[in-house]
């Protein structure tokens, strides 16, 4: 694409296209941005847009798509050609810090996203000038270049609070810390001095503490890795100026905002944040400092009110004595009894107390309830903030802190139950407390593990959680509701089992409630019961002891989806699933309904796919009514494509990426779990399965290679005779994979299955072919999961076409290859293959090249006899070689079983690992002996010779064993 006025003038016009609500027009016009992005120049040209138009909806509009573009295409991934031309890379690189800090502030944060972007692949190695471009800027004088130069190198240092230790990584930071740390502390200071210049212009004051805040920001960062030396010779700088802030208040930047929080207390937040930091990493440093900090963050405490705009604030003032009071160190600031009960009086009740707010949310907003209560995002929350403080305190005083808190618990259980209308409340604040004194330790799969043995659980539940569950109206006061619901959530594996079975009526009857917060709490706790399991990793409920409520559980999950706040509820939709794992046959009665209404639901959400954990259980619970449902009653399979089919060829036909994956892996279930007949629909299919866009996106490599190893057991003779003209296409497929290092093995897996299951007379023409493309691979870019993957196929091939087609086949490749593939890959590599199935395809393998090949016995590989035979006990006895050569930075695909970005592998849709040799070959060891015994009867003397001089004593041993063992003597 050329930088021409043309160019911007159509760039323009489908930009502005992408922006219309009518999907016929954004649609079209994605698609052709999508198209062009891999054309030179097209970076640029948004650039020009942005920089140039007089349209400022075009200019970030361009921004936003420029960012997104970078995100997508900038990253260089091995075997995948380089999405943006170095020209391109040159001349981003060159302009974008520029453009960024004399770009209004709306796109100044997208381009600076884009930097660090840019910045997370290309710095320091690629991009070294970047910093130095930066720092520069300080010296400006003009706050909105500064700011901009702030906000880029937050996003570009943060990733250093979660990066793993590295040499690299302290390489980078030094780098960093070099070249920033005195230019930060020199504006630090700088702009506390302009802030008291400016005390009285609101304006300015503005623009300053939003640089203090980021100054604090990359002050948290660049100290998090470890105590740079820099920092600590500069503590006195920062540390009395973070005080002074501390403990500052200039009315003009209160905000009149009761939700959003203001510029000071972001700042204050912030410096919490960074104290904290200090008192739990370098505690031995900082300890000079630490008491007028506690003092300045408790004043601070007792003095903030409850809006919600001080809520970041307030929680990370309380996260700090959290930190604080767990430590040994600082231990004697708690001791006295007083200074325990002013803190539990007058920070921890009052932030453990139901809000306005609170309640606005979870009527009005339950997803973010949600979210923050139970799926632990609730870290800015008061509660958790407080709830810390509790546990922390408990760590060294948990008498003293059980005893106060057992008063206030008492009182406001007394309040509550004097008038529970009015004072509700009370009766919420009770259970948090003690549920934050009783968890010690827990985990997302167990709950609470370790309690605190001053709380008791049983009793609290029998006298105060099961009373509100037990109430019939499922909608009178919907917040104790939802809290003794969690209650039994976070303690169930503290509960008897008996309280457990007694609650489950229970809880599928909340699944009734009105309250969104209460049956999605009720699905979350049936689905965490459902799975809990006890001594022995036994189920803690079994089928029969839930089957008694199947019917209300299926019914009231079902029902739940139809609110309309719940139509997407991940929760239910994972209840439901977790249902159907643990009843098993007991929901086959249910399962024509429940598949029409999952049908339904899948058709709904096809339209506009939003909610992605919903999406990936309901395809998990179509997955478990086949299976269920087929284990018992085979036919049913065409029931279950009656049913599906019109909705996957909808979502095929539409595009529908986020699904496609999904349905593959569905069909491919139908397909293995058929007899041996396929419908024609799976026919039809097969030639668009080939087609090239398909395979361009990640997420379809893995189901797709299923659903064709699939279709090549079933079918095979169908394929070949009525799509002999897609066997190219097919092999096209495998080609493309195998020229990849991230999908070589799925390459091989779909290679196999066409070896296996293809009629030879079909596959005979390519077979020279595919060996030079496998050799050609192997010579460019040997890798041991390539090589693994390497050895099962020629083994496999070795056991379908005969050892001997496999030496000539090799040696018309080139003379004496065939040796050089035994001494030089199976020999030295073969006890690398990993895999119950992979090993014994290749013991079979080699077995017959030792036993059936002539070549072996009489040429010069003749030599090589002995060797293979001690590498395929070696196999047998050895522990697997796991080792990967240095220079190999993959992951194994064995450690990571079906992840692949863009792809959800589907749980319950699981393949049956499939063993080509079936019962033929039960044991192979006792067939090498067979085998052996066969070849010295036709071979008298030459075999137990062979073996006597060239096979080491312990090898010698183990193969006598297998020659007992199979009662063969050789002769």
């Amino acid at each position: 694409m050329e930088l021409n006025e043309a160019n911007l003038q159509t760039l323009t016009e489908f930009l502005h296209k992408t922006l219309s609500p009518d999907p016929a027009v954004r649609r079209p016009a994605e698609k052709f941005l999508e198209s062009v992005e891999g054309n030179q120049n097209y970076p640029l040209l948004l650039l020009t847009l942005l920089e140039k138009s007089q349209d400022g909806v075009i200019r970030v509009c361009a921004a936003v798509t420029f960012k997104n573009y970078v995100k997508r295409n900038w990253r260089i991934v091995e075997d995948e050609p380089n999405r943006i031309s170095e020209s391109d890379r040159t001349a981003i690189k060159a302009n974008i810090v520029n453009l960024m800090l004399s770009s209004p502030e709306q796109m100044q944060k997208q381009l600076s996203d884009a930097i660090s972007i840019i910045g997370r692949e290309d710095f320091p190695q690629k991009w070294p000038e970047l910093l130095s471009e930066m720092v520069a800027r300080f010296h400006s004088g003009d706050f909105h270049v500064i700011n901009g130069v702030l906000r880029t190198a937050h996003s570009l240092f943060k990733r250093y609070r979660h990066e793993f230790k590295s040499n690299e990584l302290w390489s980078e930071i030094k780098l960093v810390l070099d070249t920033f740390a005195a230019p930060l502390t020199e504006l630090f200071k700088a702009t506390i001095e302009l802030c008291k210049t400016h005390a009285a212009d609101v304006h300015a004051l503005r623009v300053l503490f939003s640089s203090l805040i980021l100054i604090a920001k990359l002050f948290y960062s660049l100290n998090f890795q470890d105590f740079p030396e820099f920092f600590e010779d500069n503590m006195a700088t920062w540390m009395t100026n973070f005080h002074s802030l501390l403990t500052i208040d200039n009315k003009l930047l209160q905000t009149d905002d009761d939700e959003e929080a203001g510029l000071l207390e972001l700042l204050k937040s912030q410096i919490c944040d960074n104290v904290a930091l200090y008192a739990q990493k370098y505690d031995e440093e900082f300890q000079p400092y630490l008491p007028q900090f506690v003092t300045a963050i408790w004043n601070l405490l007792i003095t903030t009110g409850p809006g919600v705009k001080y809520d970041l604030l307030v929680s990370n003032a309380i996260q700090f004595l959290a930190s604080v009071c767990e430590r040994p160190h600082y231990k004697h600031l708690f001791e006295d009894q007083a200074t325990l009960t002013s803190i539990c009086e007058k920070v921890i009740v009052p932030n453990m107390e139901f809000r306005a707010a609170d309640e606005e949310a979870f009527e009005d907003n339950p997803e973010e309830y949600i979210r923050r209560d139970i799926e632990g995002s609730d870290v800015d929350t008061r509660r958790r903030a407080a709830c810390d403080l509790v546990r922390g305190l408990c760590r060294f005083f948990e008498g003293p802190v059980t005893e106060i808190f057992s008063v206030y618990v008492h009182s406001m259980l007394s309040q509550y139950a004097k008038d529970p209308a009015a004072h509700w409340k009370h009766k919420d604040a009770a259970i948090y407390l003690v549920t934050s004194l009783a968890s010690k330790a827990q985990t997302q799969k167990l709950g609470i593990t370790q309690a605190n043995q001053l709380v008791n659980l049983t009793d609290f539940f029998v006298s105060h959680i099961q009373t509100d569950l037990q109430s019939p109206n499922v909608n009178q006061f919907p917040v104790l509701k939802a809290d003794a619901i969690k209650y039994v959530m976070i303690f169930r594996s503290q509960l008897p089992k008996e309280h457990l079975l007694n609650v489950l009526p229970l809880l599928v009857n909340h699944l009734q409630s009105e309250s969104t917060v209460v049956h999605t709490y009720a699905a979350h706790s049936l689905e965490r019961i459902f799975t809990l399991r006890g001594p022995g990793n036994a189920l803690v409920l079994t089928a029969a002891e839930v089957s008694p409520v199947i019917e209300p559980l299926l019914t009231n999950l079902l029902k739940a989806m139809t609110m309309p706040s719940s139509t997407e509820n991940e929760y239910l939709m994972k209840a439901l699933m977790r249902s159907f794992s643990l009843l098993q046959e007991a929901v086959i009665p249910y399962v024509p309904t429940l598949t029409m209404q999952l049908a339904q639901k899948l058709h709904a959400v096809s339209k506009n796919p939003s909610k992605p954990h919903f999406n990936h259980y309901l395809f998990e619970a179509l997955c478990l009514c086949v299976r269920i449902t087929c284990r018992a009653t085979p036919a049913a399979v065409s029931g279950f494509e009656d049913a599906l089919f019109p909705v996957f060829t909808d979502i095929l036909q539409n595009d529908v990426q986020e699904f496609i994956p999904y349905v593959f892996q569905v069909m491919s279930l139908l397909l293995e779990m058929r007899g041996a007949e396929v419908p024609p629909s799976y026919m039809e299919l097969f030639p668009h399965l080939l087609q090239p866009t398909l395979w361009e996106r990640v997420g379809n490599v893995p189901p797709l290679v299923r659903l064709l190893q699939a279709l090549l057991e079933k079918a095979s003779v169908t394929i070949a005779s009525s799509n002999a003209d897609k066997i190219p296409g097919l092999l096209g497929v495998f080609q493309k994979l195998i020229a990849s290092k991230n999908n070589d093995h799925q390459g091989f897996y779909l290679l196999n299955s066409i070896i296996e299951h293809m009629p030879s007379e079909v596959i005979n023409q390519f077979k020279k072919q595919i060996f030079i493309l496998l050799f050609q691979r192997l010579q460019s870019s040997k890798t041991t999961k390539y090589v693994k993957g390497f050895l099962v196929f020629i083994n496999l091939f070795c056991i379908k076409y005969g050892p001997i087609a496999l030496q000539e086949l090799v040696d018309s490749i080139q003379p004496k290859m065939f040796g050089m593939v035994v001494e030089k890959l199976i020999i030295p590599e073969v006890q690398k293959v990993s895999g119950t199935v992979e090993k014994k395809i290749c013991a079979v393998g080699i077995t017959k090249q030792l036993t059936e090949c002539p070549a072996m016995m009489d040429t010069e590989y003749t030599k090589l006899w002995a060797p293979l035979l001690q590498s395929l006990i070696g196999l047998f006895e050895l522990p697997e070689d796991d080792s990967v050569a240095d220079d190999e930075h993959f992951v194994e695909v064995e450690d990571t079983p079906g992840y692949q970005a863009a792809f959800s592998q589907l749980a319950f849709a699981g393949r049956k690992e499939h063993d080509p040799l079936g019962a033929s070959v039960p044991n192979a060891k006792i067939h090498l002996a067979q085998s052996l015994g066969k070849l010295s009867t036709a071979r008298p003397g030459r075999v137990s010779s062979m073996i006597s001089t060239d096979v080491n004593v312990d090898a010698a041993r183990y193969l006598q064993g297998y020659l007992q063992a199979a009662n063969v003597t050789l002769v």
